[in-house]
């Protein structure tokens, strides 16, 4: 066209301005619309024409209509022109009171000359809802409503069967899909079981239960470990289409494996009647769903096992209060039973003799009968097994980091092979789990955790004075070292003051505010390794950070149970010395009978008290005895260890051998006992049992 031929500029303006892609709005001085073309009207849902002359505001929403009054006078002052692309997201409001998102260019625009001159702005109005990239993004708004949601509901209800029950229906919402299901493996690993299901086929749901073969979709999901997205189920190869989906007119599928400690234990999945409706975002939508679901079960588990062990702590502290007072009984019982048999009418007398020998068997059964009820009060019953340290850091790095928050890096330095140790798995992986939590709360604003495992001496304390705050608990006589298997758990965090590192492995110890910790942490893992033949070493200062390491006896091939054979060692010739003078102490009358008769018997010549009071005021007056035989519980004042600790201190060459009621360690000074070297005799005793022990007592103290 010539030059002669073009139309009129107002004609080229208005086709020009109707033409254009984005919606124009040329805006006066005081907001009214004077111009407005037809992109807008049609992104804005008016009719042609009829924005003209209606203030700008009203296609803002309500929400923002105070802040968008202020920015346009601010605008006035200090017009200039701001371009699109600068991913400033606005919301316009549409003639039917629905938004849309939009991006918006400004530009001043003066018309006239002089005085006369008046000023506009030309508004262009973008439509970015179809964008590739806020579809993402409003996409993930969309998933993580639900995702809080669902957060609610834990804090709230603090209840996992409701979070399992729950979530189906939520993300067959979120999803726009046709069903959602959660099925978890049995305990054989042979099956897959539905949990929880929301969708088409709700009426045959309960039947939906699976063989764990790999075949199969969900069994596929479980043998990989790994996330599955399925765009056309017409196509899959990977494994046999359930029939009832087919039937249902499932297209496409999606599949996320629900992981507790680097193992799978089941699988949440859904599907859909349109084809390829599933990508990534919704696999990371799962994925979170996945890590929330495995995270509260974890938790739950891991209170309910916090109030199981706190019920078993209470009944143990009664079982053990009525074991000690029944074994005192039997002591009687039992003691008396084998006097009897010794006099000439018993022995003479078949029928009697085998009277007291049915009396003393059943004795023998009440006395094994009560050492159960004492080994359930004493502890916890191990199971252990074989463990690679390896395998069970790299599986418990995977767990802390999904569960300590994004703030705290879990690294774990492994060699490429380290021997195994006889342990509970189960115990380790709790011990090692106290340490980590008590890491990551010194780490409040984040920071690193390492886990290192070894054998031999652990490397940063083969000089333990070169490292900071080193504090042993407990190593006792155990294996060289290197024979140990050790553990660590190390962080960058704000470590402990000398005061409360000496303290930290004492029970209910804690510095965090009330109502945040028991202080049994570290306790349980002393006490855990201590009944695991180990022991945990502990170096730590103010900024330096912690690293907790813990010792176990590696295992090899020619580990047997040896306490059997360790007993048969420990036998000596239970001889005992005629005339060995001993202090015996003893509250209960019958009991301390039954022991003075059995000393007597053996031809000791015995000073009987009723309390460790009597005892020392004997040994004030006359201080040559060869042994003192105490009972640990004596009623109100001073009891056995108490007594032992002062006999040790005013007469360290004289031999003590302590008894009760109680079995094994005893609670509240098995480590005094260990350092005083005081051997214990577990009531109730036979006369043989108690020579051996003072043969036993005497030999170690000449030693």
């Amino acid at each position: 066209m010539s030059a002669h031929s073009l139309p009129d500029d107002s004609a080229v303006f208005r086709g020009v301005f109707d033409a254009y892609p984005d919606g124009v709005l040329l805006v006066d001085a005081q907001g009214r619309i004077v111009l407005a073309n037809a992109a807008v009207t049609q992104l804005l849902g008016y009719p042609p024409s009829s924005l003209e002359g209606v203030s700008v505001d009203t296609l803002v929403p309500d929400s923002v209509a105070p802040r968008h009054a202020a920015h346009r006078s601010s605008y006035a002052r200090a017009p200039k022109t701001r371009p699109m692309g600068t991913d400033l997201e606005l919301m316009a409001k549409r003639a039917d009171g629905s938004e849309v998102m939009v991006e918006i260019a400004l530009s001043p625009l003066r018309m006239g000359r002089g005085d006369a001159a008046i000023s506009y702005v030309v508004a262009s109005i973008r439509g970015i809802a179809e964008y590739p990239r806020v579809k993402r993004a409003m996409r993930r708004a969309h998933y993580n409503e639900y995702l809080v949601l669902l957060g609610r509901v834990v804090v709230d209800t603090l209840d996992p069967d409701e979070l399992l029950q729950r979530m189906p229906a939520a993300v067959r919402e979120a999803l726009a899909a046709e069903s959602v299901s959660v099925m978890l493996l049995t305990p054989n690993q042979r099956e897959l079981r539905l949990a929880s299901y929301s969708g088409a086929q709700a009426d045959r749901a309960d039947l939906l239960a699976r063989p764990n073969r790999p075949a199969l979709a969900a069994a596929h999901v479980v043998a990989h470990g790994t996330p599955l997205i399925v765009s056309d189920f017409a196509r899959e190869d990977r494994f046999d289409v359930p029939a009832h989906l087919r039937e249902a007119g499932a297209m496409s599928g999606v599949a996320m494996p629900l992981i507790d400690r680097g193992k799978v234990f089941g699988v949440l999945g859904a599907w859909s009647s349109q084809l390829s409706q599933f990508g990534d975002d919704e696999v990371a939508f799962l994925e979170a769903l996945a890590t929330l679901l495995s995270t509260t079960l974890q938790r739950a588990q891991a209170e309910a096992q916090a109030r199981h062990a706190q019920r078993l702590e209470t009944v143990g502290q009664l079982t053990g209060g009525v074991a000690h007072d029944f074994n005192n009984l039997l002591m009687v019982i039992q003691g008396n039973l084998q006097m009897l048999a010794d006099q000439p009418a018993v022995r003479e007398d078949a029928p009697l003799r085998q009277m007291v020998a049915a009396a003393s068997r059943a004795g023998q059964r009440g006395a094994e009968l009560t050492d159960k009820l004492l080994t359930f009060a004493r502890r916890q019953a191990l199971e252990p097994e074989p463990v690679d340290p390896i395998a069970l850091l790299h599986a418990l790095a995977d767990m802390l980091r999904r569960t300590l928050g994004e703030n705290i890096r879990v690294a774990v330095h492994a060699p490429a092979a380290c021997p195994r140790c006889l342990v509970d798995a189960v115990q380790l992986e709790s011990a090692l789990l106290n340490v980590a939590v008590n890491a990551r709360d010194a780490m409040p604003r984040g920071g690193d955790l390492v886990l290192r495992c070894g054998a031999g001496q652990a490397p940063d304390d083969e000089d333990a004075d070169s490292q900071p705050g080193a504090l042993a608990a407990d190593r006792g006589d155990g294996p060289a070292p290197q024979e140990w298997v050790w553990l660590s758990v190390q962080d960058n965090g704000s470590g402990m003051s000398e005061d409360v590192r000496d303290r930290a492995f004492e029970p209910f110890f804690t510095t965090k505010e009330p109502g945040r910790g028991t202080g049994l942490g570290l306790s349980t893992v002393y006490g855990f390794l201590k009944q695991s033949r180990g022991y945990v070493e502990l170096a730590s200062a103010p900024g330096a950070g912690t690293t907790v390491t813990m010792y176990l006896p590696a295992l090899n091939g020619d580990d047997v149970d040896d306490g059997a054979a360790g007993a048969a060692g420990a036998r000596v010739d239970a001889a005992v010395p005629p005339g060995l003078r001993v202090l015996l102490v003893e509250d209960d009358p019958e009991v301390r009978n039954v022991a003075e008769t059995f000393l007597k018997s053996m031809k000791c010549k015995v000073v009987a008290c009723a309390s460790a009071e009597a005892a020392l005021a004997k040994l004030g007056k006359d201080g040559k005895f060869s042994l003192l035989f105490s009972d640990i519980m004596l009623g109100a004042g001073m009891d056995g260890h108490a007594l032992a600790q002062r006999v040790t201190t005013q007469y360290p060459d004289m031999p003590i051998l302590l008894t009760s009621g109680y079995s094994g360690p005893q609670p509240a000074h098995s480590v005094s006992n260990v350092e005083l070297r005081v051997p214990t005799l577990r009531k109730p005793y036979s006369r043989e049992a108690l020579a051996q022990a003072i043969a036993q007592c005497l030999l170690e103290y000449a030693g």
